[in-house]
């Protein structure tokens, strides 16, 4: 069978022990990648390179299609732009997806949440467009820019998705009562294509009171859809309710190019230190060989962490244990080679 060939983005911190982690658990199901690996971001100019997102890394994805990605720094206040958002603009990857699901043993104040979070991935306010500072540094400006273009081709993704997973619900997420160009844009969108999937609930909500009923009944949510900037803040919200960022793995879709993510930062404090969890780019990894319709190899995986987590077998110190990420990784490798 001829190889699917793949880049692999380790990035920094703690980013290349986990993505290595992810790397093993792939080679244990035999799957057949051909993998290229790149620089991006601080691991770049480190390296040697004049931009954070240099050419090499630019020519692989055109190449593959197909990234893996562990978690890349950006500076804050100051330095170069996001190389995430970069990405995602230049590969036009318009989707967001990170599921949330519970896993018994993590820590957490709710049991058996499955939500999945779509989000707008190119436009709106976080996508860092038109930003100003004053010469006197008293005044900033960022611009957001929202296209029916773009809240149509999320919206109609975040339908089909809940259509093929057997969703039941939709719930858009908006600030459509004060920002009533951009949000109310995107809202309207939303009412126009929801009349077009009779079969899925359609329901909308002011996104400060979408935080808000999260935190107090989650299980009335299946998937939500919604902006740039409330995307990011709601997924991690959703994060922090099965047991925190370490466990949510995130999805980069476009219509010819896909990333799969550790949606958590590189927390340089702990890199090199070997007590990183793995969990967020091995259930990546999932969700990548899920995208390549793998969906057994994908199952076996999440069946495997879930296995671990709940035994309480090796896990790593944000999950109450005391151990490595090798040591992690091993007890996951034991599941499949179990399965």
């Amino acid at each position: 069978m001829k190889s699917i060939p793949a880049t692999i983005i380790k990035g920094d911190g703690i980013g290349p022990s986990i993505v290595d982690s992810a790397l093993q658990v792939l080679e244990a199901l035999d799957v057949n990648l051909d993998y290229e690996y790149v620089e991006v971001g601080q691991a770049a100019l480190d390296a040697g390179a004049n931009d954070p997102l240099p050419q090499p890394a630019i020519d692989s994805i055109s190449r593959t299609r197909l990234v893996l990605k562990g978690p890349v720094t950006t500076p804050v206040g100051e330095g170069y732009s996001s190389v995430n958002v970069a990405l995602r603009k230049r590969f036009n990857l318009y989707a967001n997806v990170r599921p949330t699901l519970s896993l018994p043993g993590a820590k957490s104040r709710f049991e058996n949440l499955d939500i999945i979070t779509v989000r707008e991935n190119t436009g709106g306010m976080y996508s860092g467009e038109g930003q100003t500072l004053s010469e006197d540094g008293n005044r900033a400006e960022a611009l957001s820019v929202v296209t029916r273009e773009q809240s149509e081709h999320i919206i109609r993704f975040a339908f089909e998705l809940a259509r093929s997973r057997g969703r039941k619900k939709v719930t858009l997420a908006h600030k459509a009562n004060i920002m009533k160009t951009t949000s109310g844009l995107f809202l309207g969108v939303g009412r126009e294509i929801a009349t077009q999937y009779p079969d899925i609930e359609y329901d909308e909500i002011i996104v400060d009171a979408c935080a808000m009923k999260l935190v107090m009944m989650p299980e009335r949510f299946d998937v939500i859809v919604t902006t740039n900037l409330f995307g990011d803040i709601l997924s991690d919200l959703c994060a922090g309710l099965v047991g925190g960022l370490g466990l949510a793995p995130g999805a980069n879709i476009g219509d010819d190019c896909a990333m799969f993510e550790a949606v958590h930062g590189s927390a340089p404090d702990i890199a090199g230190k070997n007590i990183a969890n793995p969990t967020s780019v091995i259930l990546a990894s999932a969700l990548m060989l899920d995208h390549l319709n793998e969906h057994k190899r994908a199952e076996r995986i999440r069946k495997a962490v879930r296995a671990v987590i709940a035994d309480h077998d090796r896990v790593t110190p944000d999950l109450e244990g005391d151990g490595t990420t090798d040591g992690y990784t091993q007890a996951v490798l034991e599941r499949l080679g179990a399965a």
